[in-house]
């Protein structure tokens, strides 16, 4: 009897550990994901943009640039464009006449082999999974949060001097997304079996 009286004690534990589990859940147990477009000189937005803004049209070297991290042989995930390049993307419809665009881009048209640019495409996000385990993994309900930043700049070139720069990109991220599925998987089946899947290469 004492071990019958043991094991129900211990039934009884687990019930209700298990219970204030999926009840409460625990949010550790979520899966993160982390996109890092790495590279070693800027670790944040504001640094990237301050060696952005050293740059000058008409002024800056290809030799200058490359001591502000704007190399493509040594700075990770830097993209090299032709002048076939800069045409698609500012002469994107026959409406747009050469004349429109601003001189740097003229210059670099009209240069041909001679121009050449640098893209770069930064982004240092975090999304996370928050919320109760349970409710979650089932597809009940789930709630995430992106938070980080994103840089995107362009640099063109002529002859080894720069003639045009833009940038763009989000300084912030702080985006938080809520789905709730009423009938949790029978809504969407696929995702829990993605879920299972992208979790199961995880470290």
């Amino acid at each position: 009897m004492p071990a019958n009286n043991f094991l129900k004690k211990g039934l009884l534990f687990s019930a209700i550990f298990f219970i204030a589990f999926i009840t409460v859940g625990c949010s550790s147990l979520l899966p993160s994901v982390k996109e890092t477009t790495k590279t070693h000189l800027w670790g944040t937005f504001e640094e990237a943009k301050m060696a952005f803004d050293k740059i000058i049209p008409y002024q800056t070297t290809v030799d200058e640039l490359q001591q502000l991290g704007y190399d493509p042989y040594s700075t990770p995930n830097f993209k090299i464009l032709t002048h076939l390049d800069i045409i698609q993307r500012f002469m994107i419809n026959p409406s747009i006449k050469k004349e429109d665009l601003d001189k740097g881009i003229q210059d670099c048209i009209e240069a041909k082999k001679d121009c050449r640019s640098y893209e770069i495409r930064l982004r240092n996000s975090t999304r996370k999974r928050y919320g109760n385990v349970f409710l979650d993994l089932f597809n009940f309900k789930r709630t995430t949060k992106e938070s980080g930043w994103t840089f995107e700049s362009l640099i063109v070139m002529v002859n080894g001097t720069v003639v045009h720069k833009l940038w763009g990109g989000t300084p912030i991220i702080d985006e938080t997304t809520e789905v709730k599925n009423p009938l949790g998987p029978l809504q969407d089946p696929a995702g829990i079996v993605r879920d299972r899947a992208y979790n199961a290469v995880q470290p």
